[in-house]
């Protein structure tokens, strides 16, 4: 049985500062990865562990394009409660970057190029941010969030999908999927505030989506050829069922999805609430950590 997650070094009974007036608040966790966790850390399963590693790879760069993007349009916002709003997104996300680059270290110790993947998804993302225009680049930022909180809330609300996770870890995936919930409409509503225009919105999710899709699969493939043993080929095959199957996991996101295309699309319009407080009593229990319920009073 795997060991459960070390606790950030903190008074358990500290309170969430809140640093603007408004329901998102960033949570600090300093996670503490310990270093036997193995590399196969997803039910010991090759595929789903690298195809998530690889994913976490691309969260650094990500997130801190995602607060660039937004912060653009930051000094425009007169809405008081987008205002306070933003600054809670722009926390979040510097607190998921900082954390998925620890996780990324560890596994960059165990011999995989993590270190080269988010290199390479930093140059990626500084060529876009000369080539697109601010409102592109912040469609960009909404469609990636849209993925985001599909696949965040899709783990809140099936958490059989994770199954024999490292125990250790769980609260990384967990932690980050509550707060990519919460602040899921942020940055949609800056661009409709600045932007509002529908083709340059649903044309770049259509591009995002080739994007996404590619590079994973990529990266997904440069850490697999930097590693020595076999690929193990039914764990493809079942990942691939886990992923597409009749009940897997991305066939589920597809009525989200294809939402994004309606032109009345808000995030809000899914009401994720109930979803999230369950998963932050979850998270408080895992990590013995009751004040961080306090964040969502």
């Amino acid at each position: 049985m795997a060991k459960q997650a070390k606790q950030p070094q903190e008074n358990p009974q500290s309170k969430v500062k809140r640093i603007n007036n408004s329901d998102i608040q960033p949570r600090r966790m300093d996670f503490t990865f310990d270093e036997s966790i193995p590399v196969y850390w997803f039910a010991g399963d090759q595929f789903k562990s690298i195809l998530l590693t690889s994913l976490s790879c691309t969260f650094p760069e990500g997130e801190r394009f995602f607060v660039r993007s937004v912060r653009h349009f930051q000094k425009n916002l007169t809405n008081p409660l987008l205002k306070e709003e933003v600054k809670g997104f722009i926390g979040q996300e510097a607190h998921h970057g900082n954390e998925h680059e620890h996780f990324n270290a560890l596994m960059q110790k165990k011999g995989l190029p993590t270190k080269k993947i988010e290199e390479f998804v930093l140059n990626g993302l500084k060529w876009q941010g000369k080539h697109l225009s601010p409102e592109r680049q912040l469609a960009k930022t909404c469609a990636l969030e849209h993925f985001t909180a599909m696949l965040a809330e899709t783990i809140l609300e099936y958490p059989d999908f994770f199954a024999g996770m490292d125990d250790r870890l769980l609260p990384l995936w967990l932690w980050h999927a509550v707060e990519e919930s919460e602040h899921k409409a942020v940055a949609f509503d800056v661009y409709q505030d600045q932007v509002n225009n529908y083709w340059v919105r649903t044309s770049e999710m259509a591009f995002t989506t080739l994007e996404f899709i590619g590079f994973q699969t990529l990266h997904y493939w440069q850490l697999r050829n930097a590693m020595t043993d076999k690929t193990d080929w039914k764990s493809m095959a079942d990942g691939m069922k886990w992923l597409l199957g009749k009940n897997g996991f991305l066939r589920k996101l597809g009525p989200a999805y294809l939402s994004y295309y309606k032109r009345d699309f808000h995030p809000n319009q899914r009401d994720s609430r109930a979803l999230r407080d369950a998963g932050l009593i979850k998270l408080a229990a895992m990590l013995k950590r009751p004040e961080l319920l306090e964040s969502a009073a």
